[in-house]
């Protein structure tokens, strides 16, 4: 039996399982083919609403059967160079919307560094006193103590010492009273982040702090394909797709007790799982009807429930803030295309997303408003519609776009030199800051709302 356990910051994670590590499983053949098949899966995936669909049906309800070789998924999968290839591109750092003037004085070091992370990602111009209409001053000898000042109207709007934590802990709480001060709405610097990094074939899910990928921890150590990590609202809790037990199967994993329970292991694939807002149900991605569907199953494993059931492959289920519609992709009506479907059920509606084509990946922002997806436009593209359809805002070049809490925010995928890097996108004024990496490229960020 194989017993792991580590730190997340916040709590130890510790499981067990009694399935044998792929690297154990010797020199059985039957082992490396599903190896091969689970490497190409991961590939090949999240570009499925781009390839043909018939064949990529045939060829996956032969691999849930167990008689898929290696070339013939090859063969039905392989897609045009061009469609997955992404330029590498420089990001524009100036939108339409000005940014915030505001100075930070008396700070040094790691302190300064965050702030100014923190500040800037949320709308903010850090620029001089005279030019400056708030003004932060400080420092932060043994503790953060900061000053927060509107110079325009001369009023004073903040002062308060920070203690208890550590400088960076106490920086983020600083900036996040500015921001609130300012803009009326909570900070985002003291959430967290989960994304998948990779690591030769294998890729693990890591979770960090959401400015630049501080105290980035693995929570899985399953030395194979892990996937598509998704929280639960409202609790350090994951639910992300592992090919531990030679099956894409879902599992559920509880950041704060360790504890990790298998949740979706029916024939052919479970993934793409989605936590609706109260954290009750799971929309996922289920393949055992042939082609990929959206189903959805009570967090507690009961009353699994089909939602579509097309000829075409379903992928990427996210949901409304008030919990009663799903949004996701589908290649039902010829290219691939954002839909909207009932949880009780019903017909699947197509949303309205004029000006682009090819659009997967959505995500519904908390505030109900918008929608941001990735849409193929010869690159891959970060684009925004309203929530009920209409003109499309494209944003910036990457993919796997996930909203903050802040419905403001969103971090996202690019590619840098041939490496797949987390950024995170202020929308309003298009700022982008890159996420500190673990090695390895990293991508499919997921945001703790």
């Amino acid at each position: 039996m194989k017993h792991v356990n580590w730190t997340v910051g916040w709590a130890a994670l510790d499981y067990s399982s009694s399935r044998p590590f792929p690297a154990e499983r010797g020199t059985c053949l039957a082992c490396y083919r599903l190896a091969a098949v689970a490497q190409i899966f991961n590939l090949l995936y999240r570009r499925v609403q781009l390839c043909d669909t018939a064949e990529y049906n045939s060829a996956l309800q032969r691999g849930a059967k167990g008689t898929l070789s290696v070339v013939a998924l090859l063969s039905a999968l392989i897609l045009p160079a061009r469609l997955l290839a992404q330029k590498e591109v420089d990001i524009t750092h100036t939108g339409e919307i000005k940014r915030i003037p505001i100075s930070l004085e008396g700070y040094s070091g790691e302190v300064l560094s965050v702030l100014r992370f923190d500040l800037e990602i949320q709308g903010f111009e850090i620029t001089t006193a005279d030019k400056a209409q708030y003004l932060v001053s400080g420092n932060n000898n043994s503790s953060v103590v900061g000053r927060l000042t509107d110079r325009i109207n001369k009023a004073s709007l903040l002062a308060k010492e920070y203690t208890g934590g550590t400088p960076r802990s106490e920086a983020h709480s600083l900036s996040d009273d500015i921001v609130e001060k300012i803009t009326s709405r909570k900070g985002i610097a003291r959430t967290k982040i989960a994304f998948k990094a990779e690591n030769g074939s294998n890729s693990e899910i890591y979770v960090a702090d959401y400015d630049d990928g501080y105290n980035a921890i693995a929570v899985t150590q399953d030395h194979t394909i892990t996937r598509d990590p998704a929280w639960v609202p409202g609790r350090r809790m994951l639910y992300y797709t592992s090919y531990k037990a030679g099956n894409p199967d879902i599992y559920s994993h509880d950041l704060q007790s360790g504890t990790r329970r298998t949740f979706a292991r029916y024939p052919g694939l479970n993934s793409g799982a989605a936590l609706s807002p109260d954290g009750r149900q799971v929309a996922m991605v289920l393949s055992k009807g042939g082609s990929p569907d959206i189903y959805v199953q009570d967090a507690d494993g009961s009353n699994l429930r089909q939602l579509t059931k097309t000829k075409e492959a379903e992928s990427s289920p996210c949901w409304s803030p008030d919990g009663q519609t799903i949004c996701f992709s589908s290649r039902a009506q010829g290219a691939s295309a954002l839909f909207l479907v009932s949880v009780n059920g019903g017909s699947m509606r197509r949303l309205g997303t004029a000006g682009a084509g090819n659009c997967t990946e959505p995500d519904w922002s908390p505030d109900g408003k918008t929608i941001v997806f990735t849409r193929l436009a010869g690159d891959f593209e970060i684009c925004v519609a309203p929530a009920s359809g209409g003109s499309v805002t494209p944003l910036v070049a990457g993919e796997d776009p996930s909203w903050g809490p802040n419905s403001r925010t969103v971090i996202f995928t690019r590619r840098v030199k041939g490496k797949r890097v987390v950024s995170l996108l202020d929308v309003p004024t298009k700022q982008t800051k890159d996420v500190q990496q673990t090695s390895g490229s990293c991508s499919q960020p997921s945001w703790a709302r």
